[in-house]
């Protein structure tokens, strides 16, 4: 597709790829070596966190975007869970909260304070159980504050009400690992891509599937929703293991709008979309490309513009928000791009050349903000309503008052369509086990203690009944 000759005109053509110099750079950061396929990474205006190798539970570290350099290897971290972290996502309304998921079957919020971490952070604000196998993905809903989805390997996604601490609702229509998840731009549908290899369209408050692809000439890995354009993207693999991408329309799933065969290599591919540009991006999983592309609605659909390269390949790539962007410089998206054996973090600004030193309305038009435009109850009651806009010429450095306060949970299960979710959630260590195993002997010998004492009691009032019986059958025969 790259060697097409380009002949449409378009503002984006000649849109580059600027590493940033060594100095603004992070280093010595000891990278994960988890194979899962995620990106271990997550930005935003504030911090950086990137989730790194340990021994014994997961952690991950929280880095100010602007520390650059060398990281000391004793920096702290955030470090409670007991398995190894497996995605993390900062909240999209507020700068110092970020959700992670593990091995160890939770989901966890954490709070950063604003001037970063002093010592390392082993309380959660909250702690949520509700899957009974480990958690793969967690997604932040687009535009309602407090709501968060956790898809695990038992093929479940929980909808988390952080108000309350509790989960809402279950939807249970998967048959395999959910590989992926990504919501419309009102956050209304849901598409996820499945190990089942088929791409769905669900309808998260009620559960129910709106649509569903099994398309056997296209393997879905990943998916995502093209703003409103009515659109879904998946990248993918051909029934000849070629690296794929595949267009769809969202209400009709039966066949894609088109294909296009990427290359032979072996590595995920990992779509990113910029709906203000309306600019796909393709980032290869072990390899230092990325591919950009135009889509529009109408034919060709996909317009190939350029492509980023790089020899040192990448595990995972962390997106920048658009409010955290240089517009100074005309820059349109930015990566963070995580080199394992350098362990190094870099950052990768897309700019759109210009000579001009004013803002570019053109480029950067009205943009979602920081602001959430419903709460968790007002969704979960069945509005829909846009994200909030915000405009960044003058409001993108706006500070937010959003302050994320945590339900004080009791000790209890969360019962989801009828099902008690914390009834299967298994212990997370060894003395965990040890300690809910002999709980289980109280617990049997209490209960036999209590049987034996019944069956005695019974007894006597059977004696007691009999006599009662004798007494009255006597008085009878004297009268």
């Amino acid at each position: 597709m790259s060697w097409r000759p380009t002949y449409r005109s378009s503002k984006f053509r000649n849109v580059y790829g600027k590493v940033a110099n060594r100095e603004h750079c992070f280093e010595g950061i000891p990278i994960t070596k988890n194979v899962h396929d995620n990106h271990f990474c997550a930005v935003n205006a504030k911090f950086l966190a990137i989730v790194t190798e340990s021994a014994g539970g997961g952690s991950f570290v929280v880095i100010p975007v602007t520390q650059f350099g060398r990281i000391d290897p004793h920096y702290p971290k955030v470090c409670g869970h007991q398995g190894k972290v497996l995605d993390i996502k900062w909240n999209p309304f507020h700068d110092n909260i970020i959700a992670s998921c593990s091995e160890d079957s939770s989901v966890r919020i954490w709070e950063v304070p604003d001037s970063g971490l002093r010592r390392n952070l082993t309380e959660s604000v909250l702690e949520l159980y509700g899957h009974s196998r480990r958690v793969g993905l967690i997604e932040w809903h687009p535009t309602t504050s407090g709501i968060l989805f956790s898809a695990g390997y038992d093929y479940k996604i929980l909808i988390w009400n952080l108000e309350i601490g509790e989960p809402v609702k279950m939807i249970d229509c998967h048959t395999d690992v959910i590989l992926c998840m990504s919501f419309n731009t009102e956050g209304s549908l849901l598409a996820t891509s499945c190990k089942d290899k088929k791409l769905r369209v669900i309808e998260p408050r009620s559960g129910k599937v709106l649509q569903e692809a099994n398309f056997k000439n296209h393997k879905v890995n990943r998916v995502v929703f093209l703003g409103n354009m009515k659109r879904l993207l998946t990248t993918g693999v051909s029934r000849w293991n070629t690296r794929q991408i595949a267009l769809w329309d969202q209400e009709d799933l039966s066949m894609p709008i088109i294909e296009e065969e990427i290359d032979g290599l072996s590595g995920l591919l990992f779509p990113f979309y910029d709906a203000d540009t309306h600019m796909l991006y393709l980032a290869g999983k072990g390899d230092g490309n990325i591919r950009y592309y135009e889509i529009t609605l109408e034919k060709p659909y996909l317009q190939y513009l350029m492509e980023f390269r790089s020899p040192a390949p990448q595990k995972g790539l962390g997106v920048m928000p658009k409010h955290g962007l240089d517009v100074g410089a005309c820059e349109v998206f930015r990566f963070y791009k995580l080199v394992t054996l350098k362990g190094l973090i870099e950052p990768i600004s897309m700019i759109v050349p210009r000579r001009s030193e004013t803002y570019q309305e053109d480029i950067y038009p009205m943009t979602p903000g920081t602001e959430p435009a419903l709460s968790a109850d007002e969704w979960l009651s069945g509005i829909n309503r846009g994200p909030v806009l915000m405009s960044l010429k003058e409001g993108y450095n706006r500070p937010n008052k959003l302050v994320f306060k945590a339900p004080v949970k009791e000790k209890k299960g969360g019962v989801v369509n009828g099902i008690d979710l914390l009834e299967n959630v298994p212990p997370r260590t060894e003395n965990e086990l040890l300690r809910m195993f002999f709980r289980q002997q109280e617990e049997l010998r209490r209960l036999k203690d209590e049987l034996t004492q019944k069956d005695i009691k019974i007894r006597q009032l059977e004696l007691e009944l009999n006599n009662i019986r004798n007494m009255t059958i006597g008085q009878i025969y004297r009268g």
